[in-house]
């Protein structure tokens, strides 16, 4: 939506809804904002379409409204998603297809199928699907049932062979988006005064127009033709007539006051300024048109937010992923996530209702939190956006919060990680002055002061290590896992692991009646990203063929971890078990943790917490950042990584809970993946060979 007045609402929204109840404005929309209070762009120059560098934190002052708006250093930018609530199969490693109530892609489609995150920029997300090129010919002009997964080619009842081809489908704007007219008022009279210049045109319309000078407007019915009109006014290329056109508003704001004295050739009939406007028409000799029961004037069609129903639903049908889409996002961002509840198919019995909780996220609003007791649940046909603003740096996660213990067993899980503003920092910038800066107490959404908050884990380090930001192994800007201060959280690549448990007699339950026997709930797919091994170390995504007779990419993010030789990978792991405990341990490559529920290991004082390990254990609820350490740094000695982890070796992240180590009936599977050292990591090249953007070379 291109609306940047978003913020105002957004405020007044907290003290507007007293209750909890159910969301009763039946009807798809998303809300994808170019400018916001927070994040201001009056002129609509793009500048929330990427992030700004952090020189130092944003300053306040007050606007004419009485608003808190950004002064100086306005960090952050403004990201959108939109997913699906429904239902849809995945195939559990052993081959059986399993039912789920899941959440599915409706914005960053093709990212999410080649395993990074649906969370795009207003530029990327506000755009409209204008069909797919094949072979240098135009073909699949709409979304179709399945995609991307049709589009990309996997057709059913075929084995499409792994890994799966996903660089046909390329498009991650928002399914469903199309423009609208926004404006669209009958016309009462028009007319052309005949004083000179004698091209001014009045018109009187039946209801307020709202329209400004200088804005441009679609005239259209005032003519008579033989054939199809050409736009605006069709589809056809009859030449316009009359005052149909294109044109430019030419009064004042608010409308046009007719003179007491009369307008020659034009009909005073007394309506008041808002329902009158004039434009300067570029022929002379049109006559009045009075009482035109054809004459409108529109606005022309904009991306504000209306979607086709249509492709929503033939997207976002059966098509739940396993884990849900991938959210991620920067520090001192805007996300605006949409959730639209499509309803399920397999289980038309049930009029689900669906929320988005971010569990254990510092969210300001309850009416955001998902939580129906404080917040709204969004029916069968319905949307709701969600608003956040990302203060703290951290591994998260999401889930539906109706019934929880049935929908996140069902399947209804997902990863959601926020990156630190460290990153954002100039090449060459002294860490530990960037952090001081950021604690100075001049934005005190950023500050972290014990004393005041004892929750707060970016304190300053102890010592000044004089870090510097750099380059990374990739030749990218260093990347952190949280505001350090001292590079003691720096990575490579990062890879996002949700840990998960599926019951198959539970979810068989759920797929043909209800109600499910919670006390008998029992694991028996052990899941990192809803994969069991040996399918965790498939590139690239796995489809089923679901019951409407389409493939669809089920699950679309591996667990392969690609290390740069001599680097480190963040494992930011999430833990969504229902009934599990469970624990992934590592045999040669050690594992720093160095955060636990998003929060750096740091006492208030600044000394750092961090250990190696080679072991971690997580309880549903829980989140940990883990950097595998393949550098000397790692081992201990200068050269010692080259000896130790040598390019093509192949390690292995693992759990040694044996009934873990399993898919049902069959053993060597379960929980565990491969490590790989390579020469080189690079983007998705190849897309076929990709995991989570990356590829072993």
């Amino acid at each position: 939506m291109s609306s940047r007045y978003v913020g105002a609402a957004l405020s007044l929204a907290v003290f507007i809804i007293v209750s909890a109840v159910p969301a009763t404005a039946q009807s798809f929309r998303v809300q994808c904002p170019t400018s916001t209070i927070t994040h201001p762009d009056p002129g609509n120059t793009g500048v929330n379409n990427a992030e700004p560098a952090y020189t130092g934190p944003t300053t306040f002052t007050t606007n004419a409204q009485g608003y808190v708006t950004p002064a100086t250093h306005v960090n952050g930018a403004i990201k959108c998603q939109q997913v699906s609530g429904g239902d849809g199969y995945s195939t559990m490693a052993n081959g059986t297809q399993t039912f789920m109530f899941s959440f599915g892609p409706l914005s960053g489609l093709a990212d999410i199928a080649k395993g990074l995150p649906g969370t795009e920029s207003p530029a990327v997300f506000n755009t409209t699907y204008t069909g797919t090129v094949v072979g240098g010919k135009a073909a699949f002009p709409t979304l179709l049932p399945g995609d991307p997964a049709t589009t990309d080619g996997i057709v059913a009842n075929t084995w499409p062979g792994y890994p799966l081809n996903t660089s046909t489908f390329s498009y991650n704007g928002a399914v469903g988006l199309e423009p609208e007219i926004a404006t669209l008022i009958n016309i009462y009279d028009i007319a052309e005064g005949t004083a000179v210049p004698g091209t001014t045109v009045y018109v009187q319309t039946n209801t307020p127009t709202g329209l400004s000078n200088g804005q441009t407007v679609y005239i259209c019915g005032t003519g008579t033709y033989t054939a199809a009109p050409a736009p605006p006014c069709g589809t056809g290329t009859a030449t316009l007539n009359a005052y149909d056109g294109t044109w430019i508003v030419s009064s004042p704001t608010g409308g046009f006051t007719f003179p007491a004295a009369p307008i020659a050739g034009v009909t005073n009939y007394g309506f008041p300024p808002p329902y009158n406007f004039t434009f300067t028409a570029s022929t002379t000799g049109l006559a009045d048109i009075s009482e035109t029961v054809t004459g409108t004037v529109s606005t022309p069609p904009q991306i504000d937010g209306h979607v086709d129903p249509r492709q929503i639903m033939d997207v976002g049908v059966m098509n739940g992923n396993i884990p849900a889409p991938l959210v991620a996002f920067d520090e001192d961002d805007e996300m605006f996530l949409t959730l639209t509840n499509v309803g399920m198919i397999m289980r038309p019995d049930l009029f689900e209702q669906h929320t988005i909780h971010f569990h254990g996220y510092p969210n300001a609003s309850s009416v955001y939190d998902g939580v129906p007791d404080a917040s709204v649940a969004i029916n069968i046909g319905g949307s709701f956006t969600y608003y956040y603003l990302a203060p703290d740096a951290g591994t998260y996660f999401w889930h539906c919060h109706i019934t929880p213990p049935e929908h996140l067993q069902m399947g209804m899980v997902g990863q959601l990680y926020v990156r630190p503003r460290q990153n954002r920092v100039p090449a060459g910038t002294s860490l530990y002055t960037a952090l001081q800066e950021q604690n100075s107490g001049v934005d005190l959404r950023t500050a972290c002061n014990p004393a005041a908050d004892i929750l707060c884990s970016a304190t300053t380090p102890t010592i000044n290590t004089g870090a510097t930001q750099g380059s990374d192994k990739l030749g990218n800007p260093q990347k952190y896992t949280y505001n350090d201060g001292d590079a003691s959280t720096a990575y490579d690549v990062e890879y996002p692991l949700q840990i998960h448990g599926f019951d198959p007699n539970f979810h068989f339950v759920g797929m043909t009646f209800n109600p499910e026997a919670f006390a008998d709930m029992k694991d028996k797919f052990f899941l990192l990203n809803g994969r069991s091994y040996p399918d965790t170390a498939t590139p690239g995504p796995m489809a089923t063929q679901s019951s409407d007779g389409r493939v669809h990419y089920s699950q679309p993010l591996p667990s392969i971890i690609n290390i740069p030789a001599g680097g480190r990978a963040l494992l930011r792991i999430a833990d969504l078990s229902v009934s599990e405990y469970a624990t992934l341990a590592t045999m040669g490559i050690p594992m720093k943790e160095v955060g636990f529920n998003a929060k750096l290991l740091r006492d208030q004082a600044g000394n750092n917490m961090e250990f190696y390990t080679n072991s971690i254990t997580l309880g549903g609820g829980e989140s940990l950042d883990v950097i595998l350490d393949a550098s000397d740094a790692g081992c201990g000695s200068a050269g010692c990584a080259a000896a130790l982890y040598p390019p093509g070796s192949t390690f292995f992240l693992f759990t040694p809970q044996l009934d873990h180590l399993s898919n049902d009936q069959e053993n060597f599977g379960g929980l565990m993946t491969e490590v790989h050292i390579c020469n080189s990591v690079t983007g998705s090249t190849p897309a076929v060979a990709a995991t989570f953007g990356n590829a072993c070379n």
